[in-house]
């Protein structure tokens, strides 16, 4: 029998070389044992997959040590359950955190590889959609940086969210095929693996003296593989765990059917397994849509869940510890099933009672809130939940009593505050409302700004507020250094160390020196340059992929974040249609020439954000080929944004469209990655904005429209859109040419119901907000006619936005919500 060594008698081995000609040496063994190629004929993939094992090796000693440390030191472990992770390509953050970037270009040079070029072939994973997956991202890599011991968990989609083209200006969606060629960064650990079930029926067991045990025998199964990724914090101070799951059928293939001739039936468990984890959000317009949404919700949940429990019990003797050891945060409502799961496990898999077990619950979970919106706090239907997940339902139903009696008897609520409080909607359709289960089942619940943690106090959390009112605090969103100005933009990054040293690398609020050089004509000459360099990176990567040539000279007026009626897209090709107008009707004006670029990808079930999509293009193509505009307006969509993307338009921005209805948009961060890079921010008082312009000074952000409170007056006292489009010269004229159809003469009716819904309700605001945003483009123009001054205020932007690196948001939440 083999004798099991202990970890404690393994030697420590010693540190790898980070000597170019060792990295070389090494770069040819992978190529040649791993890859199985020589070197006089290995691809460019190949160099991209051996110098990426070459990385992790030295990555994983550091991630093995992490772990050993927090074994050894019994430090609280942070359990972070995402839909999303938004990570991007993975190679330049890795060897920028170990310090690894400067050697592994020279060996690789050496051996006549071009970093750059390989590095360009790594794939974006496909992992999220936008700012919630890209936020987890940060916060995963924030982690590690602070120091605190954390896995992030999630699902491993083969496709994840779809691959954008544009064809005709519509928008096609295609498999995003980002792990075709496998992924060398992960690691497949069949060792945690769990079974999930669906469906079938609850027994009831009774153990006599009035007690029971519930047996839940689902009717599906399925198999939660693991699949982890190193992530790696900034000097590789520690290195974390995202622990991606994907599904397996329990079994494969059923042969007899094979056999028997039924080649497709044979594979249908297969087929029904892997349809978990294939696609991102799947469209739920459908009941099957809504179905597959909530099975993966609960299968990374439950799998996640089950992971931290067994992980729990290595360690400790019993459960009774697991809030001071682990805390578990959900992002946003998708794995708010989590509460009711956890409590089944405690109770039906664990022996503990029921009052045991949501005392337990309530102390793990932290719950992070992202929108105001009705609609995306999550619920479903009552028949569809109690079907998918019968015990589950039990367990709400249970739950929700004992809230419900507390909120009456305890708390005095009245009827009304009872129906808003219960996790069950009763007013129509019964539903299951997944953000109350979050909100009762966790010890806190943030906000992700200032403005919209106080707005959930007051709208859609307003009654549970009052009933646990010392639950809702704020976490203002950040993002990481590290990837959003280090890595995207090396130039400014270069030129900031040089000026003020290297503290900021560390402490991102040590930016705050560069506040003296707003004033230095020499250095707002050379950030000038930089900005111009990052433009025409920008024009090379449109020029190339959609066929437009831009004027790096030009301001760069960037929008792009997931195509959604509240963020206003709309609002911006309006104006840009207005503009047109303006420049063809008064040639003989000095007009600044200007290139508007969206990008951002609509769901596919999403009609309106659509037939945005198609008004940018048509709006782009009639003012794009107009020799009446003389270039000095363009209008460009670039298709399939995605990380890397973002990674070039970012740095390239010289004004950043931040113009969501005021009280809509949580936070943001695509306006403190702009901002960081010096681009000046025109946008309303929502979300994040509220704070980046008292950090920055009101001065050097441009700020238009109606306030939250506004919005929410007007909203219930009822405005005439109609009267005031009428009233706007400008607005009516370029309403007048999108509904007429001067910018679809194939289709002139196309764009009809879409200004319609402008003129009969406007719920967004765009017509009532639309003079004040036109007023303030003019006011950006006649900023940047003074580029002394508008160097200064971009200077400025960069040096004040270092509070929002997301390592501070990480340390709030330690320290006031995970006690890690």
């Amino acid at each position: 029998m083999m004798n099991r060594v202990s970890a404690n008698e393994i030697p420590a081995p010693a540190p790898r070389s980070t000597e170019p000609s060792q990295l070389a040496t090494e770069l040819v063994e992978r190529l040649k044992y791993r890859i199985g190629k020589d070197p006089k004929v290995a691809k460019p993939h190949d160099w991209l997959t051996a110098a990426i094992l070459v990385v992790r090796d030295r990555i994983t000693d550091k991630w093995m040590d992490s772990t050993r440390r927090t074994y050894a030191t019994g430090a609280k472990r942070v359990y972070y359950l995402s839909l999303e992770f938004l990570i991007g390509r993975l190679m330049r953050d890795a060897m920028t955190n170990i310090g690894l970037m400067d050697e592994m270009r020279e060996a690789l040079a050496s051996l006549g590889v071009d970093i750059d070029i390989i590095a360009e072939l790594e794939p974006d994973a496909a992992l999220g959609n936008g700012g919630l997956g890209r936020l987890a991202a940060c916060f995963i890599e924030s982690m590690a940086t602070t120091d605190v011991p954390a896995y992030g968990y999630g699902i491993r989609y083969v496709h994840g969210l779809f691959r954008q083209q544009i064809a005709d200006g519509w928008q096609v969606e295609l498999p995003e095929t980002w792990l075709a060629h496998g992924n060398p960064w992960e690691f497949e650990r069949r060792e945690s693996s769990y079974e999930i079930g669906f469906g079938g029926a609850v027994e009831t067991l009774d153990l006599g003296d009035g007690k029971q045990r519930f047996v839940w025998k689902p009717a599906e199964r399925v198999i939660a593989t693991a699949y982890d990724t190193p992530a790696v914090g900034w000097r590789a101070k520690r290195v974390n765990t995202l622990r991606l799951w994907a599904a397996n059928p329990i079994d494969p293939i059923l042969l007899d059917a094979f056999n028997a001739g039924d080649h497709i039936g044979a594979l249908r468990d297969s087929n029904k397994a892997e349809s978990l984890t294939r696609v991102l959000y799947p469209a739920d317009a459908t009941p099957a849509g809504q179905e597959l949404r909530l099975r993966q919700e609960f299968f990374f949940s439950s799998a996640s869940l089950q992971d931290i429990l067994r992980r729990h019990l290595q360690q400790y003797p019993d459960f009774s510890s697991l809030p001071d050891a682990v805390a578990i945060q959900l992002n946003d409502t998708h794995p708010a099933v989590s509460v009711a799961e956890l409590v089944r496990l405690l109770t039906d898999m664990h022996g503990l009672d029921f009052d045991t077990a949501w005392d337990l619950t309530r102390r793990t979970f932290g719950y992070t809130n992202h929108t105001l919106l009705p609609e995306a706090l999550e619920s479903w239907p009552v028949p569809l939940f109690e079907r998918l997940l019968p015990r589950h339902m039990q367990i709400v139903y249970a739950i929700n009593a004992k809230i419900l009696i507390e909120a009456r008897k305890e708390r005095g609520a009245d009827d009304q505050s009872v129906r808003n409080i219960s996790l069950i909607e009763e007013g129509g359709e019964r539903r299951v409302r997944m953000g109350n289960l979050a909100f009762v089942g966790s010890h806190s619940v943030n906000g992700v700004s200032a403005l919209h943690t106080e707005l959930m106090k007051e709208t859609v959390f307003a009654d549970l507020h009052r009933l646990y009112p010392d639950r809702i605090n704020n976490k203002t969103n950040g993002i990481t250094p590290r990837r959003w100005l280090m890595q995207c933009n090396p130039g400014l990054f270069n030129l900031i160390r040089e000026s003020i040293g290297d503290a900021f690398e560390d402490d991102a609020e040590q930016l705050k020196a560069l506040d003296r050089f707003a004033g230095d004509s020499a250095f707002r000459e050379r950030f000038a340059a930089i900005k111009r360099e990052n433009k025409v990176r920008l024009a090379n990567l449109v020029q190339a992929r959609i066929g437009v040539r831009l004027d790096p000279g030009a301001m760069f007026d960037i929008q792009i974040k997931r195509i959604h009626e509240y963020k206003r897209q709309l609002l911006n090709i309006v104006e840009a249609v207005a503009l047109y107008d303006q420049i063809r009707s008064r040639p003989e004006l000095d007009w600044v020439p200007r290139v508007k670029l969206f990008a951002g990808k609509a769901a596919p079930s999403y009609h309106n954000a659509k037939l945005i999509i198609k008004l940018a293009n048509d709006v782009a193509r009639v003012i794009n080929n107009d020799p009446a505009v003389r270039g000095l307006l363009k209008v460009v969509f670039v298709p399939n944004y995605n990380v890397s993307l973002a990674e070039v338009m970012v740095p390239a921005a010289d004004l950043s469209e931040q113009i969501s209805t005021a009280g809509m948009e949580a936070s943001g961060t695509g306006n403190m990655k702009f901002a960081l890079n010096g681009a000046l921010t025109i946008g309303t008082l929502d979300g994040a904005n509220v704070e980046m312009r008292d950090h920055v000074g009101a001065e050097n952000i441009v700020i238009f429209g109606m306030t939250a409170d506004e919005v929410a007056r007007v909203r219930a006292e009822g405005h005439n859109p109609r009267a005031i489009i009428e009233g706007s010269p400008e607005l009516s004229q370029a309403l007048s040419a999108i509904s007429s159809g001067v910018f679809s003469p194939d289709d002139r009716g196309r764009f009809a119901g879409l200004i319609d819904g402008l003129y009969n309700h406007d719920w967004f605001m765009v017509a009532a907000d639309f003079d004040a945003y036109a007023k303030a483009q003019r006011d950006v123009d006649a900023l940047w006619s003074d580029t002394a001054a508008w160097n200064s205020k971009a200077v400025l932007n960069t040096a004040r936005m270092g509070w929002f690196s997301s390592d501070r948001t990480i340390r709030q939440y330690a320290t006031e919500i995970w006690g890690a």
